[in-house]
């Protein structure tokens, strides 16, 4: 079943416009979607390893050789080069063609790409104060460079000129749809404006990119100092002894010797709430979270919030749409805000009554109890639990042990990997890593070849960004004979030294689903950069990893991985199939709370460029009212200040519905794959020739008819989440 936004989205899977927007706004993670250059890179001192392509086999980053003072002057130096190579590309005498003016292209900005693949994805998971302060600074910058290329009107032109003659040219399906993407790009970016509409969309692409910055930093610290200090080992009744110990362990990493800490995830609610016995101590856990960013301090992200939407509506307006939301969605499947909209609302109404119906059995369960109270939000995940238990015998407790993270890794993502695709992975450990806690795997293809590199990242820092996330070091193109170097972050609970690494179901869904995303990264298989791996619209692009999903639950996987830490003995069949019976459980809550979000994503990016400030609680609790997804025991999974998934990355701003609308592409495929034999070698390899290696070189919804043969429908999502009428 799609467990959707579980992870923070990464530019690399938007497309080139927009993942330049997030590079410029220094986002969370970096986009793989830029182009990469055969040009050679100017002379630097020969102790930056960013002024020459990588040694290390695919490129690989040489995390021992980079320093933090290498980054900025190799992205100064790298927009530099690019900004050359793109203005001798718009300035030549000869007659625009697709190799001179397209493809010169997509050969340019070799070492800004190399620098920023590296210095994104490690501000995203591992950030310091120095790098912090280059982020800050080069924000501004790289907008600026970004309006340099795409408002440069000679350049414009030549596409222009190629895009007037793309029936006659002779190109192949790929190319005409590259060459179709830059004229879009171009147009969207504000080419085609006034020279003074240019002048007030550049200043606002750059206070756009500082904003998002800043908003970034406020929300890494405010979560940091959110996290919560217990004082009594019995108020942490409830957790088993691995998490009493990881919360010991990372209060005396913050010299709190002797303390608890209970460090936040992104999302509103904390898994510790669905076991910790004391309500107050609950209370004040719910409380540190929903409050995060809204102490009045320096990290207090409103009034960042609120610029933000005003800079977004303003760019929207001289871009010729009358919100962000309408300038966002455009080019993506949905194609308007209130085709997205249906979807979320037609879907709220089952939501919302599932969800109080699963209100009505905890309170049942609270009233015939010791002590009986109203049920509050912090209640939710604990009595959740507890009516799980009752009705199927089965609490998360139970499952944990089966869930050790390496035993899941390799006998359960890799194995479901080699199932469909023939993927097989070796552990390389002689390669360079950017942090102790990072793992490096070799990818061979089915004949043996070697594919890829695949870096992961599991374990909770302070440094990192909140959720979970997939992104590339190195790109796949053929056009530059370069292979993917891909990765994957999540925030995991790093266990106490010597204490198993166990997961949540939930956890083990996370790493399917981002492992997903690595999939289409690593299988891409095109001629041109743009057009690689993930580089689709975003309401695409979250259905790979959310199909990838299905197959931790698929019976012969499953068995194979979850196996008791302790014995090695599968998980009892009994207990498997009280898992399996159990599925649809709570999925009011988890859909009611998603829903919230994305409405609530929505009615920020449908303001209009002249509504006034809005105080942001206001606002947020009369959006929810507006939706009809206002249940005070249902809060929305990420609260307006701490949604990182709209105010740093840009690219899902009026985006965060694309899980859903990926959701119903994969349960359709899912339903496909069901009709026609399941989880076999050929339903993979067609499902790898026809979509995962295709990357952005065509539409998205031709892919997926020519798969099906038709038209999605929006039944079997309904089905997987147990919303449909009985």
């Amino acid at each position: 079943m799609a467990n959707h936004s579980l992870e923070v989205p990464m530019t690399a899977r938007l497309p080139r416009l927009a993942a330049l927007a997030l590079l410029a706004a220094g986002a969370v993670a970096l986009t793989a979607s830029r182009r990469a250059a055969a040009h050679a890179a100017p002379a630097a001192p020969a102790p930056n390893p960013f002024f020459a392509p990588s040694p290390l086999p695919f490129q690989a980053p040489p995390f021992d050789r980079i320093h933090d003072a290498d980054y900025q002057p190799a992205l100064d130096s790298g927009m530099a080069a690019e900004l050359a190579e793109i203005n001798a590309i718009a300035g030549q005498s000869a007659p625009p063609t697709f190799a001179n003016t397209i493809e010169a292209m997509e050969r340019s900005g070799q070492l800004l790409m190399r620098v920023s693949l590296v210095f994104n994805g490690i501000t995203g998971a591992n950030i310091d104060d120095t790098l912090q302060k280059v982020q800050t600074a080069e924000a501004p910058r790289l907008a600026a460079h970004r309006d340099d290329i795409y408002l440069n009107a000679r350049l414009f032109a030549r596409i222009h000129a190629i895009w007037l003659r793309r029936d006659s040219l002779g190109l192949d399906p790929a190319q005409r749809h590259l060459v179709e993407k830059y004229h879009t790009d171009f147009l969207r970016a504000g080419v085609a404006l006034a020279d003074s509409d240019q002048a007030k969309l550049k200043a606002l692409n750059q206070e756009q990119a500082a904003l998002e910055t800043e908003f970034s930093r406020k929300l890494r610290l405010a979560t940091k100092a959110a996290a919560l200090v217990v004082a009594e080992r019995k108020q942490l009744a409830g957790l088993t002894e691995g998490e009493v110990a990881a919360a010991a362990a990372a209060a005396k990493e913050r010299g709190q010797q002797g303390l608890w800490l209970l460090r936040l995830i992104n999302t509103t609610q904390q898994p510790p709430l669905a076991s910790l016995q004391d309500r107050t101590v609950r209370e004040e856990l719910f409380a540190s979270s929903v409050t995060r960013a809204e102490q009045n301090d320096s990290n207090d992200t409103r009034a960042t919030i609120q610029r933000l939407v005003q800079v977004r509506a303003r760019k929207a307006k001289l871009l010729g749409y009358p919100s962000w939301a309408a300038y966002s969605v455009a080019d993506q499947m949905a194609k308007t805000p209130d085709a997205a909209i249906k979807l979320m609302t037609d879907l709220a109404g089952p939501a919302t009554r599932k969800a109080l119906a699963e209100q009505a059995d905890m309170q049942a369960l609270i009233d015939a109890g010791k002590d009986p109270h109203p049920l509050r939000p912090w209640d939710w995940q604990i009595y959740a639990e507890q009516v799980r238990k009752q009705r199927f015998d089965l609490d998360e407790s139970q499952l944990t042990p089966y869930f050790e993270l390496d035993r899941v890794l390799r006998d359960g993502v890799f194995y479901a990997a080699n199932r469909m695709y023939g993927l097989t992975f070796k552990e390389r450990k002689d390669l360079p890593v950017y942090q102790p806690d990072v793992r490096v795997f070799e990818v061979f293809d089915a004949d043996g070849t070697s594919l890829a590199l695949w870096y992961c990242d599991y374990f909770k820092r302070d440094n990192k960004g909140p959720g979970a996330w997939m992104d590339n070091f190195v790109i796949q193109s053929t056009l530059l004979g370069t292979k993917p170097v891909v990765f994957n972050v999540a925030n995991f609970p790093k266990p106490a030294p010597g204490q198993p690494a166990l997961l949540t179901s939930t956890d083990v869904t996370t790493m399917f689903h981002e492992f997903g995303h690595a999939l289409h990264g690593m299988m891409s298989n095109v001629v041109y950069p743009t057009q690689q791996g993930t580089n689709v619209p975003r309401d695409f692009v979250e259905f790979p990893s959310q199909f990838n999903e299905h197959w931790a639950t698929e019976p012969t996987v499953f068995a194979h991985y979850a196996k008791h830490y302790k014995t090695g003995a599968p998980m009892p069949a009994e207990l498997a199939a009280k898992m399996k019976k159990a599925a649809t459980f709570n999925m009011g809550f988890k859909t009611t709370e998603y829903l919230a979000a994305a409405l609530l994503d929505m009615a920020w990016h449908t303001l209009g460029p002249d509504a006034p400030p809005q105080d942001v609680d206001v606002f947020e609790a009369q959006a929810l009212k507006d939706f009809h997804v206002d249940l005070a025991n249902v809060p929305p999974r990420y609260r307006t200040s701490y949604f990182s998934h709209l105010w740093s990355s840009p690219g899902y701003a009026a985006g965060y519905y694309a899980y859903l609308w990926s959701e119903v592409i994969d349960d359709d495929v899912y339903a496909w794959f069901t009709a026609n034999g399941g989880m076999t070698r050929a339903n993979g390899q067609r499902l790898r020739d026809m979509i995962l290696s295709r990357g952005g070189t065509e539409d998205a919804g031709a892919m997926f008819k020519a798969f099906t043969g038709r038209d999605p429908y929006v039944e079997p999502l309904l089905e997987q989440r147990g919303l449909t009428a009985n």
